[in-house]
């Protein structure tokens, strides 16, 4: 089969070619992959994570249609169309036990641990395997196991709900187009921090970064929001703070800007914040999202061939919305 891959790390080294077809054990799927979304854990696989195997195929973010199964499998069938849950777990474990399998202990992400779905093929078990339906467009589907599922945890997370003011840093990002939709749909106010004209079809308001704070004065009648959702990093976790009302929620899931920040630990206790850090989501609430009417902004749709250039492209300033691999 044909596949982006590396045998050593780092944009430079990453290929195009012939590689070899996954092995398909009793209890796993073969996909035929359509489309993948290209995701900043794919830069960070090619460029600094510890990996296995070598050589790898990185891809994190996988739907297609199956096109083989093992002898044990008995929910899907060849032509199913499908999207990949890609935290790999054992179910036994107390934390898959209580219905967090994104935490497993012996668990990790598949294009992490395992080869991922930049390829022609990608064979994964029946278990982490969703079924989609037919009104589910090929780039919303390569879209949920990470810019979907990500915010949808982080939102239930934060319970947000009807009548609360939600903030969403990064909206024009993978994971905040979404979670503006999301936050709509659960019945907040949804407030989109954003340079970006288009996102105004997904937000009640839209104010850039400099205009934030006063804007959610404004829309809240001073008494701020009520949920945050910082997927951005830690350079802007003060303004995140400082736009929340007394007893709110910041939730975050993201270190693009920054991987450590300052905070003034009074601005947190003395007003009683909610700081909650999530990852990923769970294969039940995957099932669910596969249900809910998404939009997606492509940006632009890269043959395989061009991995290298997908990829390359992710913090580009031209960049206007989501990447995509179209694999067949």
């Amino acid at each position: 089969m044909q596949a982006i891959y590396f045998e050593k790390s780092g944009l430079e080294n990453l290929k195009f070619g012939d590689f070899k077809e996954p092995e398909v054990g009793p209890h796993d799927v073969l996909i035929k992959v359509v489309m993948a979304g290209v995701n900043p854990i794919d830069y960070f696989v090619v460029n600094f994570l510890p990996v296995q195997p070598m050589p790898h195929v990185p891809g994190a973010e996988v739907a297609g249609v199956v096109e083989k199964v093992g002898d044990h499998v008995k929910r899907f069938q060849k032509g199913d169309r499908v999207v990949v849950y890609n935290r790999l777990f054992d179910g036994t474990c107390d934390l898959c036990l209580s219905g967090k399998e994104q935490l497993c202990r012996n668990g990790g992400i598949i294009s992490v641990v395992t080869n991922g779905g930049f390829a022609e093929y990608l064979s994964v078990p029946e278990k982490n395997l969703v079924k989609l339906p037919e009104s589910v467009s090929w780039e919303v589907a390569a879209s949920l196991p990470v810019a979907g599922l990500t915010p949808f945890h982080a939102l239930r997370e934060a319970n947000v709900g009807f009548g609360k003011t939600v903030v969403v840093f990064g909206a024009s990002g993978n994971t905040g187009m979404i979670a503006l939709q999301l936050a709509k749909m659960m019945g907040a106010k949804v407030v989109a921090v954003s340079s970006k004209p288009w996102v105004k079809e997904f937000a009640d308001h839209v104010f850039s970064y400099s205009e934030v704070e006063e804007g959610v004065k404004k829309v809240t009648e001073g008494r701020g929001a009520d949920v945050v959702v910082n997927s951005v990093g830690g350079d802007l976790w003060a303004k995140s703070l400082s736009v929340l009302s007394p007893g709110g929620t910041m939730v975050f899931f993201g270190g693009l800007t920054a991987q450590k920040a300052e905070v003034e630990l009074g601005s947190i206790y003395g007003r009683e914040i909610k700081v909650v850090g999530t990852t990923g989501g769970t294969r039940y609430e995957l099932e669910q999202l596969v249900k809910i009417p998404l939009k997606m902004k492509v940006w632009k749709e890269f043959k395989l061939s061009e991995g290298k250039e997908a990829i390359g492209s992710l913090f580009g300033k031209e960049r206007d919305g989501r990447i995509m691999l179209r694999v067949s």
